[in-house]
């Protein structure tokens, strides 16, 4: 098929790169170039705006920053109106629900389809390809989708235009908050005297294991904060959910607290450190390496 991929970062990239190595034509943009260029021994067309990779393309896949960037991108800088009647457009960014059905029902006035298709798993899971994907939109779009989805990981629709994003914004309010319990749990100990990665591996197994105790908790033992997802996102998808939540009169005081202490980890300059980096602040609160 004829793909055109709109974004090309951390997440982009690779996503991009198995479209390639699955036998796609890959129509490539990135705000950076450099950063679509480096599509280009896999075979991919790296073009000079996103009008410009959309045209002629069957899908398109996006992975922009955030929903107002894509807004811009999409009707601002003529994208929508360079898609052809019968396009399906991917939304794999995580953006509100709202903006979804927002962007669904715009680009529908064009005779364009639209999924909010968000994904759970990180550069790894975008690298082998084992990513969950959570599918909002109609049976039909889902359905012919598929093929595109298989390349990325495992999809699920979950319901219509928004029910996406809303999967998605669950899947980010539980990691945050579990990535601040392991910290919190872990620093304790390390407080009190015991060996963190001793106990992360004595409590491996029982009702407090998880994949976030492994990966995470991992990487807070060994101190490593390279940015696999970024502290400025998981503060963006909190501050998602609240917004979600306020919009719908839900009161959700457990992110509430946790969109707080990310927030104040990006105010002590911790921004781009992984998402796992709020190891980092509350290590700072409690006099802690």
């Amino acid at each position: 098929m004829q793909i055109a991929v709109l974004g090309t970062g951390l997440m982009g990239f690779p996503m991009a790169r198995r479209l390639c190595e699955a036998g796609h034509v890959v129509h490539a943009w990135n705000r950076s170039r450099d950063k679509a260029d480096r599509l280009l021994p896999f075979g991919a067309k790296v073009h000079a705006s996103a009008a410009d990779a959309v045209r002629g393309a069957e899908i398109v896949v996006c992975m922009l920053e955030n929903g107002p960037v894509i807004e811009d991108v999409l009707f601002r800088q003529g994208t929508a109106d360079a898609m052809r009647p019968g396009t399906l457009f991917i939304d794999m960014a995580s953006i509100q629900p709202k903006e979804a059905r927002d962007h669904a029902a715009r680009l529908a006035e064009r005779g364009v389809q639209q999924l909010d298709a968000p994904v759970s798993g990180g550069t790894v899971g975008a690298e082998n390809g084992t990513l969950a994907i959570m599918v909002g939109g109609k049976a039909a779009d889902y359905e012919r989708a598929k093929g595109v989805f298989q390349v990325f990981g495992r999809a699920t629709h979950v319901g219509p235009s928004g029910a996406g994003e809303l999967a998605k914004l669950a899947n980010q309010m539980i990691v945050g908050i579990t990535i601040g319990a392991v910290a919190e749990a872990l620093l304790l100990c390390a407080k009190g005297g015991a060996d963190m990665a001793k106990v992360r591996e004595a409590i491996t197994g029982g009702f407090a294991d998880s994949r976030i105790l492994q990966l995470h908790g991992q990487r807070m033992v060994e101190r490593d904060f390279a940015p696999r997802a970024k502290i400025a996102v998981q503060l963006k998808d909190m501050r998602n959910a609240l917004a979600t939540a306020e919009e719908v009169g839900f009161d959700a005081p457990i992110t509430g607290l946790f969109e707080r202490l990310y927030a104040q980890a990006a105010e002590h300059g911790l921004t781009d450190l992984d998402h796992s980096g709020l190891f980092v602040e509350l290590a700072s609160r409690n006099g802690l390496r």
